[in-house]
């Protein structure tokens, strides 16, 4: 295993990742330590009360100055109970700061890694499945979480029970010391051998998971599709194969981690004979105390036996490892769309927009826009015409800085969108997308969602303006109607009216109409058609239309094919032009087949 992807190098990641933890990590550290300190002691008291009881007067405990059998059992008895009272009181406040830690941990890794989601850019998102993000962001930190509840406290006391028992070992009996601690090479080299052959097959585990996830993500968000298709059992099929690869990788791992333990309980068996039989001897020959031969079984059981339990612990560890390879990997992708820009636009904005020898190729090098130059006056209303690929969109998108141009600049008011901060930039621009996504909620809340803080009444005229209040009136809740997920209960038509009003309360002055009445009727549409021209004044519009009786009053219609602008005009003046401006209005107007299309 590469050192870039083994499971100790994501550890040293994520406790760079966690480095504002250290206190937080040192005091449940501390307590894990304390409390294993204490476990271990009610072995040393037995041996010492089997010491009392055979040497008496002559014992350990007598050379501490109580001379009678019955001074030192009392004192061994009031000492076990400050163990073991120690021992609770620190197992509780392990247990605290630990599962405390996960959770403050997974809750500020889960908020980071989705902020930094939130700010890459649309490439990212379009290289990028959603069930694989939202795997990484949920499951991934969950297993993660799963390891610091429970994990961490048990390699740390394992460890401090080595060194604590190897050091009574060595005041007590250096041979048998030697003994017990044979099989302890063989566990680790054991452990190590496991890490090294667990690590790539939990990997593949967790990539397992987020195809998982992305299947069920992907199948209940086109749950109508496939209804629509009968495609029920082929579905059902499809992530039966995804459950059997995660069932599958699963199962070679737990291939590896099921060894683990009886090769343990071998080596462990060694050691414990080992004490048993050597010390034992040595007691009865009278070279070692009676007392630190019982010391030296019950402590060997201690050292050797929660050894065994190394398997599950690394088998968590190798998983959470896995997990935190994939996070902080997502943490690590670098955002392309930097937030540089530290000015606000010029106030108040007027909405004058100038692509200038703009151009845009996407991450794999196709080519999208080549050479635009185009200048929307402030208050005017400019139409983009073409067919599917010709690049409008793409246009649309580096005006909001969804991505940045190849090459050119775009201005606002005369100034370069790059020295403007992301969120002025967007807050002057409204978007009405033809994919229109609504939130799960009301109403209400989907068109007040980019102004808040709206009244009803704003809200109202709104929805008015967006011909949306008369159906919003008819619902017998009105504005607190739910809307579903994605607006699953409202038709088309109706979720692009409350995405228009949603656009309109926000009241931009550059307003961007991407197919924005395509599912509308056409009644509805004119009078939206109508409430736009009555605002137009009041601010830019940039619209997207393959309709193209709804751009007819535009101030200007440019014609994009193949990247580029090819025309550009009035409506008349492109129909007197006699191009493909031309040629499309007469196949719409049904000039050349006699039919509408």
């Amino acid at each position: 295993m590469s050192a870039n992807t083994s499971s100790f190098h994501a550890l040293g990641r994520l406790l760079r990742y966690a480095r504002g933890y250290r206190r937080r990590i040192a005091a449940a550290t501390t307590c894990s330590v304390v409390n294993k300190l204490f476990d271990i002691a009610p072995e040393i008291l037995i041996g010492v009360a089997i010491d009392v009881v055979v040497n008496q007067e002559d014992s350990f405990v007598a050379a501490l100055g109580f001379t009678s059998a019955q001074e030192q059992i009392l004192l061994l008895g009031g000492l076990t109970f400050f163990v073991w009272a120690g021992e609770s009181l620190f197992e509780y406040l392990y247990q605290i700061l630990w599962r405390n830690l996960a959770q403050r941990l997974q809750a500020d890794l889960r908020q980071d890694a989705y902020e930094h989601v939130q700010n890459q850019d649309m490439d990212f998102f379009e290289a990028r499945s959603s069930g694989d993000l939202v795997a990484t962001m949920n499951d991934d930190i969950n297993q993660l979480e799963r390891f610091l509840d429970g994990g961490a406290n048990a390699m740390i006391q394992v460890l401090v029970t080595v060194v604590a028992v190897g050091a009574v070992f060595l005041v007590l009996s250096p041979l048998i010391a030697a003994l017990a601690f044979t099989p302890i090479p063989v566990i680790i080299w054991g452990a190590f051998y496991f890490q090294r052959r667990a690590g790539p097959l939990y990997g593949a585990v967790r990539e397992r998971v987020a195809d998982l996830a992305n299947r069920l993500h992907a199948n209940i968000a086109g749950i109508a599709t496939i209804k629509s298709f009968t495609a029920e059992p082929y579905e059902a099929d499809r992530l039966r194969r995804a459950s059997e690869d995660y069932v599958e990788a699963n199962r070679r791992a737990i291939r590896v981690s099921s060894a683990f333990i009886p090769v343990i309980r071998m080596a462990v068996l060694t050691g414990f004979l080992a004490t048993f039989t050597v010390g034992g001897m040595l007691a009865i020959r009278g070279e070692l105390n009676v007392g630190a031969y019982g010391v030296l079984v019950f402590l060997t059981q201690r050292l050797l036996w929660p050894l065994t339990g190394m398997a599950e612990v690394i088998d968590l560890f190798e998983r959470a490892m896995a997990s935190t390879r994939r996070i902080l990997d997502l943490l690590a992708s670098p955002i392309r769309i930097r937030d540089t820009g530290g000015q606000d636009p010029a106030q108040p904005v007027r909405g004058a927009i100038a692509f200038e020898g703009v151009r845009f190729r996407y991450s794999d090098g196709t080519p999208a826009l080549e050479s635009i130059d185009l200048t929307v006056p402030a208050g005017h209303t400019v139409a983009l015409i073409g067919a599917t690929g010709a690049g409008k969109s793409t246009l649309i998108n580096l005006l909001l800085r969804f991505h940045d141009p190849t090459a050119g600049d775009i201005r606002i008011d005369g100034q370069p969108i790059t020295t403007l901060r992301l969120q002025a930039l967007r807050r002057a621009i409204g978007l009405v997308s033809q994919d229109v996504y609504l939130f799960e909620g009301s109403i209400r809340e989907n068109i007040a969602y980019g102004r808040r803080d709206a009244s009803e009444a704003d809200i109202i005229q709104a929805a008015r303006t967006a011909e949306a209040w008369e159906f919003i009136n008819r619902l017998p809740d009105g504005l607190d109607a739910r809307v579903g997920e994605r607006g699953v209960r409202l038709s088309g038509g109706q979720r692009q009216r409350l995405s228009l009003a949603r656009a309109l309360l926000k009241d931009p002055p550059i307003l961007i109409l991407d197919e924005a009445t395509s599912a509308v009727d056409n009644e509805t549409e004119a009078a939206i058609q109508t409430s736009l021209r009555r605002m137009a004044h009041e601010r830019t519009i940039l619209m997207i239309a393959h309709r193209l009786s709804t751009i007819v009053h535009a101030d200007q219609i440019a014609v994009m094919e193949h990247g580029r602008i090819v025309e550009r005009g009035t409506h008349d003046e492109l129909v007197a032009a006699d191009g493909l401006y031309a040629a499309q209005w007469r196949v719409q107007t049904g000039a050349l087949a006699g039919t509408a299309v």
